[in-house]
């Protein structure tokens, strides 16, 4: 019963990583796929876009409200990205727990504290201020990554091509260091002259001692680190390293505090052995799986085209099948111990894993796996889907006379089956004028997780595709796309200063300066003349609140035309 309690903490850290994930995404409008070179100034001051025409003095009081409630509405999104990935955070730190490297030391540096302040009251004291250090320790840490890259760095990670193939390749690297193919250490001589200043007394002596800790475990928690570092700077929050690093040293910090005071939990500790290697491994598979989305971020928006839907599924199945195997004990790395008999925990581990593995599976045909969506590549992207027929049916927006959808070979594989926008803005304006519509902007972006929830989660509901694919031109505009415009398309902003050379830049800058906002998404109704007919509207996962958005947009605009 003893590693019951710790084998399920595990499984409840597999179950819960890709939610935290998920929750972290969702909880922001993905600001990550602005361009770093965009700057934000206040709506008044703003000059109209070279990218576009629209007229500002045609946006009604009521928007410019909205906009400034939407700047409350992000400063509020911030803080739950932030609360997010310090739930990640914990979740590393709980997980760094059971590494072989951290798990035996508890007893250890317990005992320690005990028997050198004599008392329990300054054992205590000792054990909290040890804690205090991991925490200062690994939080500097992760302003340190801030401090490196820069707020407006942090802001570029999401989609540049550099950085996600290096992180790629970082995550594959970690994941083989778990599976035991090699192990990540510092520098012997560094790790041993900060164990010697561990030998003083007084406050240095703990700091040191939580120094020497870090230092020591690093084969272990390294790439727990990096991967939650990674994560939290690609989201591109200023603070979300150094919150990501509160949470994990907070969790790791909690064990040496309590079995101080309470030292007969440690007799409650179940013994080191081959599970805590178990957890190495199975922490593998997770990074393994974990590094695909970074590959799929380059892939998406450099148009290699390598990683569709049904290839990251099959690469996802294929990872945790040989994860339930492993925890059957079918196969064995380096370090692993035998394994004489199937324990009872590593069973109903093994269940889930499986468990998951079988809902995978239907996503290869087409099936929407909605809690997951966010994640993986857009549905568009997968060639064989049985809800192809259905889904391909042409919308409304396919008559008029324009015969040609300007960047259509390029965004094709973004747009949800069965919908037919616009991607450009001008020729959205012009099929609105044809065929007596308004148009629904839909700033959206290859990488954009709250995109992808709504639309297979919203966008999936027969009333909402109904209305859209009926009543709207839709254009979708992409914001973080690499492709370069024409030369001759090329123009300095008069809103940012800065040269705009690719299609993604463009339609960032112009909703920047038109809507004075960086996130997506972000849905926009206007008329044929770009008109704003009702307040913008972000993510809202509710469908109910999203029919009631597009109705009032329909009624402004056959409001407006009977005017």
């Amino acid at each position: 019963m003893k590693k019951v309690l710790f084998l399920l903490m595990l499984a409840a850290m597999f179950i819960a990583l890709p939610a935290s994930h998920s929750f972290a995404n969702i909880a922001q409008d993905t600001t990550a796929t602005v361009p770093d070179d965009l700057q934000f100034t206040d709506v008044g001051s703003a000059q109209d876009s070279a990218a576009n025409s629209v007229v500002k003095d045609s946006v009604s009081k009521d928007t410019v409200t909205k906009s400034e409630t939407t700047s409350v509405k992000a400063a509020s999104t911030e803080k739950l990205t932030l609360w997010g990935t310090f739930i990640q955070g914990l979740i590393f730190g709980f997980a760094a727990i059971l590494m072989p490297c951290i798990f035996p030391m508890l007893p250890l540096t317990v005992s320690f504290f005990t028997k050198k302040a004599g008392t329990k009251s300054r054992a205590v004291g000792q054990a909290v201020i040890y804690g205090l250090s991991i925490i200062v320790i690994y939080v500097a840490l992760g302003m340190l990554v801030t401090i490196v890259f820069g707020s407006d760095a942090l802001n570029a990670l999401s989609t540049n091509g550099i950085f996600n193939a290096f992180f790629f390749l970082m995550l594959v690297a970690f994941g083989a260091s778990f599976l035991g193919a090699f192990e990540i250490t510092l520098p012997s001589t560094f790790v041993n002259k900060i164990d010697a200043k561990s030998d003083k007394g007084g406050l240095m002596g703990i700091f040191f001692m939580a120094f020497s800790l870090a230092l020591v475990s690093f084969s272990c928690t390294g790439p727990l680190i990096g991967t939650l570092l990674v994560d939290a700077a690609s989201k591109g929050d200023r603070l979300g390293p150094a919150i990501g690093m509160l949470g994990f040293s907070f969790a790791l910090a909690i064990p040496f505090a309590l079995f101080a005071l309470f030292p007969s939990l440690l007799k409650s500790l179940p013994k080191s052995g081959g599970w805590l290697n178990s957890v190495k491994v199975v922490l593998g598979f997770v990074e393994l799986a974990f590094a695909f989305k970074f590959l799929s971020n380059v892939d998406l928006a450099y148009h290699w085209n390598l990683l569709d839907r049904e290839v990251f599924l099959a690469i996802w199945i294929a990872i945790f099948i040989l994860m339930g195997i492993y925890l059957l004990g079918k196969i064995k790395f380096s370090h692993d111990s035998d394994l004489p008999y199937l324990s009872v925990p590593r069973t109903f581990l093994a269940i889930l894993v499986f468990a998951w593995v079988i809902y995978l599976i239907p996503g290869m045909w087409g099936a929407p796996l909605k809690s997951i969506s966010a994640f993986l590549p857009p549905t568009a992207t997968q060639d064989f889907d049985l809800n192809n027929l259905k889904a391909s049916q042409p919308s409304g927006n396919s008559k008029g006379s324009i015969n040609e959808k300007k960047y259509a070979e390029l965004f094709h594989r973004l747009t949800p089956k069965g919908f037919d926008p616009y991607y450009d803005f001008d020729q959205a304006k012009q099929a609105s004028k044809e065929l007596g519509k308004p148009v629904l902007i839909d700033f959206t972006g290859w990488n954009c997780v709250n995109c992808r929830k709504m639309e297979n989660n919203v966008w999936s509901n027969s009333e909402v595709a109904r209305r859209l694919k009926n009543d709207f031109v839709m254009a979708e505009l992409v914001v973080d796309d690499k492709t370069e415009l024409p030369v001759e398309e090329h123009y300095t902003s008069t809103f940012s200063k800065k040269k705009i050379t690719t299609i993604g830049k463009k339609w960032s800058d112009f909703q920047a300066s038109t809507f004075n906002s960086n996130s997506q998404p972000q849905y926009v109704i206007v008329d044929g003349d770009g008109n704003v007919l009702v307040p913008p509207q972000g993510a809202d996962y509710n469908a109910e609140n999203y029919i009631k958005f597009l109705d009032s947009g329909i009624a402004a605009f056959k409001k407006q035309t009977n005017e």
